[in-house]
């Protein structure tokens, strides 16, 4: 068997030989940080030559905005004179490179930053330090939230959440069963249920939430979303989480894998694609608050964008453009605003966490 699959196959199947079938939860996770073989640990998965492309690296626009966005934020928390700039999964750091740019007018602000990067994976760490050494600020790096000392804090999560692991529960005639991967018949990895039902499950649905049988209800662990809420209450700061996904918890399975830009059976070649289920913001926010944060939205990710400007930045932009640019730019505008297509304008949506005191923060006023 050791000769048959790849080598973080074989040992899913080893686990699941030995002890059972696999929560869905542990597959992903085995699947995506593996040590050894694990998709974040051993890829860079994004651009054209990867599996799937960021917002950041369609258009330099939204990494500016978020700068900019990040500056007015400071002002409302009183312009500390240091400020801790974090950013959860930065990938190649597209998005850090193009806030500081935009930073360069406000330049009380940018000088009080320092920058720390949330990052798991070695290969996306180097490409991290390709670009800092002439930006003239201090960065650092971190494996956890957790590990990012205490202070003044703004921190920006995009595409993040979607990529830590879920667990499923199936509903059946008699509750909810765990999602689990065996082996059948034919030596497939196949999708199971767990033989005896999640005692109590219905107690921990969110309220008024229906379910018929069949259905798939998808969780993850509050661990993240509660440490963002800490910070933000306890740093008097904010964050801001872009992602796809849904406003209110409800049922649907959204696990899915990406491979080259298109979708995948998330069953096969386990560890060499990309696994993602969509983000429940209504599940992050109530974690978050729960630690004394308030959540501002979610809203479309075409309406943020819009209303921090990112029509008037792209006329800027096409102005000073040669001709072969100016397409590039407004395929980038439409790509991150609208619905159409491989539009993200509505799937994506941010939510921002703030100190109460603060108020909204900019893109979520009222």
């Amino acid at each position: 068997m050791t000769n048959r699959y790849p080598p973080l196959e074989t040992e899913i199947r080893r686990r699941i030989t030995s002890g059972g079938p696999l929560p869905v939860m542990h597959y992903m996770t085995m699947c995506l940080t593996d040590p050894e073989h694990g998709y974040y640990l051993t890829n860079d998965p994004i651009g054209a030559a990867g599996d799937f492309t960021t917002a950041p690296e369609i258009s330099q626009m939204f990494g500016e905005l978020l700068g900019l966005w990040a500056g007015s934020v400071w002002r409302q928390m009183g312009s500390p004179a240091q400020l801790q700039l974090v950013e959860l999964g930065p990938g190649r750091g597209s998005m850090m490179q193009d806030a500081l740019r935009a930073a360069h007018v406000m330049p009380e602000f940018r000088a009080a930053i320092a920058v720390h990067f949330v990052e798991i994976s070695p290969l996306l760490e180097q490409r991290q330090r390709e670009f800092v050494d002439g930006i003239g600020l201090p960065f650092t790096w971190h494996k956890t939230l957790e590990e990012v000392p205490d202070g003044p804090t703004i921190i920006l999560a995009n595409e993040f959440f979607d990529a830590l692991p879920v667990h499923q529960a199936v509903m059946c005639a008699d509750g909810w069963h765990e999602r689990v991967i065996k082996i059948d018949e034919g030596q497939k990895l196949r999708f199971s249920i767990a033989r005896d039902p999640i005692p109590l499950f219905d107690q921990l649905l969110p309220r008024g939430m229906r379910a018929q049988i069949g259905e798939v209800f998808e969780w993850r662990a509050d661990q993240t979303a509660l440490e963002l809420g800490r910070r933000v209450k306890h740093s008097e700061g904010a964050a801001l989480v872009i992602d796809y996904g849904h406003a209110k918890s409800e049922a649907g399975d959204t696990l899915q894998a990406v491979s080259r830009h298109n979708y995948a059976d998330p069953l096969l070649l386990p560890g060499l694609v990309d696994l993602t289920a969509h983000v429940d913001f209504q599940a992050l926010a109530e974690a978050a608050e729960s630690m004394g944060a308030t959540a501002h939205g979610p809203i479309e990710q075409g309406e943020f964008l819009r209303r921090l400007g990112i029509e008037t930045r792209a006329v800027a932009l096409k102005s000073t453009a040669p001709p072969s640019k100016v397409m590039e730019v407004e395929r980038g505008l439409e790509r991150l605003t609208g619905d159409i297509g491989r539009g993200m304008g509505r799937l994506f949506k941010a939510m921002a966490l703030s100190h109460p005191k603060l108020g909204p923060p900019p893109g979520f006023e009222p």
